[in-house]
């Protein structure tokens, strides 16, 4: 019994060195594998319970600008423990639990803070983004429209409101509102908050058409740079509707730029003969 136990643990051995050689031979591959990163930890001391309600709202800031989000959180109920029906401590909580994807509760720090501030357009805006997020679209659109009608003032929130309607397919709405926010941030579309979402696009083709309406509108405004790249992204992508470029009537300036001729003409990988 002895010696079948030593041929056994000898073939374990054997195949445990070839398998050690296979692995050597192929480690040209060996930075290739995937590794799933560990959940997020606590980073820092909790909260005191000496420091004061605007105190603990700064440091939570701060975390989360570092993005230790579960530490940011600690520090936002802490302070809303000193200041319960604080408004913007509810928001900050929202927009952190948001950040660590935990949609529900994002969601109810949203309502609390709307309950305590029925007029907070922030929080309206941020409810919106957690519907739009669950493909809730209608709901979205509502929450939008109170931010704005709150104020108006903010290209986020036409911005929004734009990219829910665009993902109803309602796209003659979603040129309206993406119009309106240009007009207040003509870089809206060019940069990206630090707390922002992708927009969703179900399909590559809704990705070109929304490039082409990009496109359409810096055109509108006069600003054929960024005109020029929404197009050729749209082409790239292999807008269908491409043709429509020599009839809209927000091109026709763009049209008689050298280098709209050039673009049109080199059709960039994607479009078709």
């Amino acid at each position: 019994m002895q010696s079948r136990h030593l041929i056994v643990a000898a073939a374990v051995i054997m195949s445990s060195a070839a398998c050690a050689a296979s692995a050597v031979s192929a480690r040209p591959h060996s930075g290739e594998q995937v590794q799933i990163s560990p959940p997020e930890v606590r980073r820092t001391e909790p909260p005191s319970v000496s420091a004061s309600a605007d105190e603990l709202e700064g440091r939570g800031d701060t975390l989360r600008g570092e993005k230790a989000y579960l530490d940011a959180l600690d520090y936002y109920r802490a302070a809303l423990a000193k200041k319960p029906g604080a408004s913007q401590l509810f928001n900050k909580a929202g927009i952190t639990e948001l950040l660590l994807h935990r949609f529900r509760e994002a969601a109810k720090d949203f309502e609390r803070a709307i309950k305590y501030d029925h007029d907070y357009a922030d929080a309206h805006n941020n409810l919106g983004v957690i519907h739009y997020l669950q493909k809730k679209y209608g709901k979205a659109i509502k929450e939008y429209e109170k931010a704005i009608k709150a104020r108006n003032d903010s290209a986020s929130f036409y911005s929004n409101l734009g990219a829910a309607y665009f993902s109803k397919k309602d796209f003659e709405k979603a040129g309206i509102y993406y119009n309106e926010a240009l007009k207040l941030d003509p870089e809206i579309f060019i940069r990206s908050s630090r707390n922002g979402v992708s927009a969703q696009m179900s399909s590559p083709e809704d990705r070109a058409h929304f490039d082409y309406v990009l496109a359409r509108l810096y055109a509108k405004i006069g600003d054929a740079e960024h005109s020029l790249l929404y197009l050729r992204r749209a082409m790239e992508e292999g807008y269908k509707g491409i043709g429509n470029v020599f009839k809209d009537a927000e091109f026709a300036s763009l049209r008689k730029d050298g280098r709209f001729t050039e673009l049109m003409a080199a059709r960039p990988l994607g479009i078709p003969e």
